[in-house]
């Protein structure tokens, strides 16, 4: 039985594009134990993932911020006695726990920080999705559209008991549009009042609509609920990653900016329309799942910006939000519910 460490310690995004990966790395050698090293916010996707063995969790910006307190973590680490680490993520400290942990077969990308520490290099395809691109990592093959896999998670009872009762004591419709209008990152964010014209024209086609987001992004989804007098739910901060998951599974549609939610919703398999702001869709990140889409306004030469999203716009306009028209994301919306 070999034992693979996988260190992603980025973005809950990032983790749930790890997953189909990791199911075709236990696929392909099926005699394997597979580890992930994960960051607190993101350890429960890979708790709930079935081909991973066991979730290790790094607290970088806490108890293990420290370069001591890190390196007796990787004194731990390497009791694990590993055969191979994949490391999808490019950080400095990646590689560094890498290095210091001494497996001899190593993977990561020609891109990474610390590049020479990894014994196996793969080029990493600025032009290929970001499931591609960690495909290439264990050195899976596919051809066209192959590379579509869905990340799996577990089901759980429980958590579908708790979602079926929200929906029952909220009069939720068969009929659901959730909407996830925030980001960690404001240029990302769609304008609030386009997706309130969007609400507006969902109501009028009879959907439920739930407003959906981390606890961080409480306040705008309640200002957003509050213009609707209470016809909009507002579900901000009450449910952790998996039973977001669990919760979309009841919709018929997600509008989502590109942020986390947008791989939720292909976890739960659902139509996910991703509206890209300061971000382009070529980064390789956008939904691929059967009927997603995804709508962007290119024509600007400052767009896009920066690979995350800032703040706030450097030139002061934010047109790629602004220039956006809410008709536009309608259009892109009727075309996906009618398909």
């Amino acid at each position: 039985m070999e034992k693979f460490l996988i260190i992603q310690t980025a973005f809950i995004g990032d983790a749930i594009l790890t997953l189909p990966m990791i199911q075709k790395l236990k696929e392909k050698t099926q005699q394997c134990e597979i580890d992930v090293l994960a960051i607190p916010s993101t350890s429960e996707i890979f708790s709930s993932s079935p081909y991973v063995s066991r979730v290790i969790v790094i607290d970088k910006k806490g108890k293990h911020k420290s370069f001591n307190s890190l390196l007796k973590f990787i004194k731990e680490l390497k009791k694990n006695n590993y055969d191979r680490i994949y490391s999808p993520h490019r950080s400095f400290r990646s590689a560094f726990i890498t290095m210091m942990l001494g497996v001899k077969e190593t993977f990561g990308f020609s891109n990474s920080s610390l590049r020479h520490v990894y014994k196996n290099l793969i080029e990493y395809r600025t032009d290929h999705h970001e499931v591609q691109r960690n495909l290439d990592l264990i050195s899976f093959e596919y051809k066209n559209g192959d590379w579509k896999i869905l990340p799996e998670i577990s089901d759980d009872p429980t958590i579908k008991e708790k979602i079926n009762e929200f929906v029952k004591s909220n009069h939720i419709k068969k009929d659901l549009a959730v909407i996830a209008p925030g980001s960690v990152w404001n240029t990302k964010k769609y304008p609030a009042e386009n997706f309130e014209e969007i609400i507006s024209y969902l109501i009028e086609k009879d959907f439920s609509i739930l407003l959906m987001g981390s606890k961080n992004e409480i306040n705008i989804c309640e200002k957003i609920s509050l213009k609707f007098n209470g016809s909009v739910i507002s579900a901000a901060g009450m449910f952790s990653l998996i039973e977001t998951a669990e919760l979309l599974k009841k919709a018929k549609i997600l509008i989502s900016n590109d942020s986390a939610p947008t791989h939720l919703g292909m976890c739960a398999d659902i139509p996910v329309l991703t509206i890209y702001c300061s971000t382009v869709p070529e980064f390789g990140f956008y939904p691929y799942n059967k009927r997603s889409q995804y709508v962007s306004y290119d024509n600007l030469s400052c767009k896009p910006c920066g690979i995350h999203g800032y703040s706030e716009c450097p030139l002061k306009h934010f047109a790629c939000g602004n220039k956006l028209n809410s008709g536009v994301v309608i259009s892109k919306i009727e075309e996906i519910l009618n398909d």
